[in-house]
């Protein structure tokens, strides 16, 4: 890399890191509700990444805060307050600014976003293999520092917290690590995560010792990155959060829109129907996490509208809370046995419907979570991949873009199997469905076709985009070890690609089986390669 390149990653780092800033304030409204306090945290944390994005010629970001302060603006005319509107505006900016855009000949090797903004601070007896962690972490951009000393390491921590830190129990002496860790965490407000490892099969006293040093993990035996990193991930990320969509079904427009104002005013997406009649089309349409409905309404009554509701498979466990004036509880509880979920009786505290709405939500979208993905990797079933190419096909042709389609396969996976173990092949697996999660856009789609094989789907991604980043990610997927016997362990996979130009009315099966052709020339052109139908 030339030092004029150097240079510009380098600015580039300091936009992303204020970019982060803003993140996570907007992260912060979707556990507490609007206020004068979040207008200006927003605004200031906005006006400072537009003018590092203008001063460091970082064109999106510059947009993207621009456009943020537009949305800022309109919440100001309209006295503070936030709408539908502006929360999903503000909503995709967020979403775009949170999401790598390796899109429209953006730079391979810059991030959009880190994982983190502060580095993993290893802590490990084998200095050698703690190095090794570091060069495995930085495949998934993710930045992590090594110490061999306990010196160094309180050192680094006197400069600067890290993100997390993976210590070994045993650190500098037997059982120094726990205590090393005990030290740290004293006198902080907020305890640091820490994930603790040790070679050996631990007793409980020592597990009870990690836990009340703050330790959320405990490996034992090996350590890879791609487990290291999904668990770090976890406890440590600023993940995009899509807001919550509720409908709300209310003959009486002032109620509707008092429940709409408080609800938006948690950064809640609404939609108001005041004919029930026209509910089944707007969930289609809307596609809510949840549905408030009226008691009594003139032309049909709330438990009757439920009933429809359930008649719909898709909608079966949507949650639906009744919100009324009705005080008979033998009348709620019958209310909830015809198809709801809770009843709120009128007039309600804000707050106690602001964390209804959210526990309620938050449950079902782990609920769906659990039905439409695989188990071990997190990624989208097979079945609702297919859903996912379907729904991103109508769109496509609806708005006359480009959209890619591909499949992924590990190369020699039974091998791998055969050779290193069924719990080693499982570890690829996630390792892969990993990389791809952080290397690809939040609108990108990637699930779990069965076995060893991925599917992505690329809205607005004509094929040669597409090819560019998916052979990127083939490169620098080759490039992880996996910790084995009686040497390291590397994967490749191969790829076919296809796209549907915006005048094509090819169908799903179409896509799926031209783009399984171009994988199948992939395998036998030698493997370890993209291939484009």
């Amino acid at each position: 890399m030339s030092d004029q390149d150097e240079l510009k990653q380098h600015f580039a780092q300091r936009v992303i890191h204020q970019a982060r800033e803003l993140l996570e304030v907007w992260q912060q409204l979707q556990r507490s509700e609007w206020s004068d306090r979040y207008h200006t945290a927003l605004t200031d944390a906005t006006l400072r990444l537009r003018r590092f994005a203008e001063r460091f010629e970082q064109t999106e970001h510059s947009e993207l805060a621009l456009g943020i302060e537009d949305c800022l603006g309109d919440i100001q005319d309209n006295r503070g307050r936030l709408s539908s509107d502006t929360i999903a505006t503000l909503s995709q900016l967020i979403y775009r600014l949170a999401r790598t855009g390796l899109r429209h000949n953006d730079p391979q090797t810059q991030p959009f976003i880190p994982p983190l903004s502060k580095p993993v601070y290893i802590a490990l007896q084998d200095q050698q293999r703690a190095e090794h962690l570091v060069r495995q972490l930085d495949f998934f951009s993710m930045s992590a520092q090594a110490f061999s000393t306990d010196s160094a390491f309180q050192a680094a921590m006197h400069q600067r917290h890290p993100a997390a830190i993976v210590m070994e129990v045993d650190f500098n002496g037997p059982g120094e690590g726990l205590q090393l860790a005990e030290r740290i965490q004293q006198g902080l407000d907020e305890k640091l995560p820490m994930l603790f490892f040790s070679h050996a099969e631990t007793d409980t006293p020592t597990r009870l010792a990690a836990v009340r040093a703050g330790g959320l993990e405990f490996f034992t035996g090996t350590l890879d990155a791609s487990s290291l990193l999904e668990k770090i991930e976890i406890f440590t990320r600023t993940a995009y959060y899509e807001p919550i969509r509720v409908l709300i079904v209310d003959d009486s427009r002032a109620q509707a829109t008092h429940t709409e104002r408080v609800l938006n005013n948690a950064g809640i997406i609404t939609r108001t129907l005041t004919e029930p009649i026209q509910a089944i089309g707007a969930l289609a349409e809307f596609q809510p996490d949840l549905i408030i409905l009226d008691m009594y309404m003139p032309d049909c009554q709330g438990t009757e509208l439920a009933k429809v509701i359930r008649q719909h498979e898709r909608y079966v466990s949507v949650p639906i809370i009744y919100l009324s004036a009705e005080d008979d509880l033998d009348k709620q509880l019958d209310a909830m046995g015809e198809g709801g979920d809770d009843f709120l009786t009128k007039p309600i505290k804000p707050s106690h419907l602001i964390a209804t709405v959210r526990t309620r939500a938050a449950r079902a979208r782990s609920l769906k979570a659990r039905i439409v993905r695989d188990s071990l990797t997190g990624l989208y079933n097979h079945t609702h991949s297919l859903q996912l190419l379907e729904d991103a096909r109508f769109r496509a042709r609806r708005d006359n873009r480009p959209l890619s389609f591909a499949m992924l396969d590990i190369d020699h996976f039974k091998q791998v199997n055969d050779t290193y173990g069924h719990p080693m092949g499982d570890r690829v697996i996630k390792s892969l469905a990993l990389f791809l999660k952080q290397r690809l856009r939040k609108t990108d789609h990637i699930g779990r076709y069965g076995g060893e094989e991925f599917a992505v789907v690329l809205p607005d991604t004509p094929a040669d985009a597409a090819c560019k980043v998916l052979n990127d990610i083939r490169q620098r997927f080759a490039e992880i070890r996996y910790p084995a016997q009686p040497q390291d362990l590397s994967c490749t996979f191969s790829c076919g690609i296809t796209e549907l130009s915006p005048d094509s009315d090819t169908d799903v099966k179409t896509l799926t089986q031209q783009a399984d052709e171009a994988l199948y020339r992939a395998k036998h052109g030698g493997r370890n390669r993209v291939e484009r139908f």
